[in-house]
């Protein structure tokens, strides 16, 4: 797969993530719908995100390095804007239980560093 493919794929599956997450915003009452309502609108936001996250950091190291190079770093683009995507779904819980602080966000900033640092200490 090239990579004008591969960011074509992403780009469409985030769009598609988009409109489902506007569909959930929209018709789901999260007061009704409960736990089920929640956790369609945290996937929904999570899949938005780790697409957008993706394709951020794709464009980012493409203007860094030539095209060649930009290739060999898809899976540490798809690894960061998933962690970037759960880094921001953590805050959006913490908030909804009103429990978010700022050094409750440090903490959560610290945990998906040190899982970072354990992808690059291991490759």
């Amino acid at each position: 797969m090239s990579l004008t493919t591969y960011i074509w794929g992403i780009r469409m599956l985030t769009l598609l993530s988009l409109g489902a997450f506007v569909f959930v915003v929209r018709v789901v009452d999260p007061d009704a719908a409960g736990l089920v309502g929640k956790v369609l609108f945290y996937a929904s936001v999570f899949f938005f995100l780790s697409g957008f996250f993706n394709l951020l950091l794709l464009r980012l190291r493409k203007r860094q390095v030539n095209a060649e190079n930009a290739f060999s770093n898809i899976s540490l683009s798809f690894r960061q804007g998933i962690l970037l995507a759960l880094f921001s779904i953590g805050l959006l819980i913490l908030q909804s239980f009103r429990v978010l602080i700022w050094w409750d966000g440090l903490l959560l900033l610290a945990g998906v560093f040190l899982i970072e640092l354990y992808f690059v200490s291991r490759d």
